[in-house]
């Protein structure tokens, strides 16, 4: 029976966590907290009685799921796929899934516009059969265009999420519900799925704070066409109309929406685990 480690010594470990939690989370909001009280809190005011902020704040909570959403499908296909590979090709697949998370939101953007847009390289290969790249190469400009970028670097937060939770579940468990008289499917549904349901919410949870608050992917590709939140905090300190209060008071709200979207998965996840 191992002897528990006292609480100095449970301190000291802490501390380098707390400085940087505090150095790199805590101060900067409390500095952009100060920044929306500046003119007395009259930002908070302006911002809700801008029907561009509900405009933004709705399409950033419809893009912060759906994204997030399809990307979760997606990523749990691919490693559900990915864990009845060989380790050694398993690895190999993992190094180039994770590449996304390598570039930068404005080189993704780019290669979206390269791929997919009006003079895009698939867009001139539809063109061929037929169909008009004016329509076809609008696509990913819109919001769905923009959802489609999101899940480009979100599948891989999925897939390195949900991959060992899936690896780590006995099959024979699978085998057992066919012999049953269970389809896949069935079987899928009902044994797996709620076992690696605490890893399927974290990875929700993450990717949903992952595109609520994502910024260069949204301004290089659609500019200011998708109302969602990180583009009304653009408008809001661009040289066309600088409110620095009013864009603290966003930023508040977008770092709000993500503390509430992780906070919500670690209860589930902690919920789900406890009961299990």
């Amino acid at each position: 029976m191992s002897a528990r480690a006292s609480t100095p010594t449970l301190a000291a470990f802490a501390a380098p966590g707390a400085i940087v939690f505090g150095l790199f989370f805590l101060l900067p909001v409390c500095a952009v907290l100060v920044g929306a009280l500046a003119d007395g809190g009259s930002a908070f005011g302006r911002l809700t009685a801008d029907p561009v902020f509900w405009n933004g704040l709705r399409g950033t909570l419809v893009l912060g799921t759906v994204a997030p959403l399809f990307s979760l499908v997606v990523g749990f296909c691919v490693a559900l796929t990915l864990s009845r590979l060989a380790p050694g090709l398993r690895t190999a697949a993992l190094i180039a899934i994770s590449l996304p998370l390598t570039f930068s939101g404005l080189i993704v953007a780019y290669g979206f516009i390269l791929l997919l847009g009006r003079s895009g390289f698939v867009t001139l290969l539809l063109a061929e059969l037929g169909f008009d790249p004016a329509v076809t190469g609008a696509f990913i400009f819109s919001p769905l265009g923009l959802g489609l970028a999101y899940s480009y670097y979100l599948v891989p937060r999925v897939v390195l999420i949900v991959l060992p939770a899936i690896s780590n579940f006995d099959r024979n468990q699978l085998t057992a519900a066919r012999s049953l008289g269970a389809s896949g499917a069935r079987a899928l549904v009902d044994v797996m799925l709620p076992q690696i349901m605490p890893s399927l919410v974290a990875a929700f949870c993450l990717t949903s704070a992952v595109a609520v608050g994502a910024y260069g992917t949204a301004l290089a590709l659609v500019g200011t066409q998708v109302n969602i939140l990180p583009l009304v905090l653009y408008s809001k300190v661009s040289e066309t109309g600088t409110d620095l209060p009013a864009a603290s008071a966003a930023s508040l709200v977008l770092v709000a929406i993500c503390a509430l979207v992780v906070s919500i998965g670690e209860i589930v996840g902690r919920g789900r685990k406890a009961r299990g």
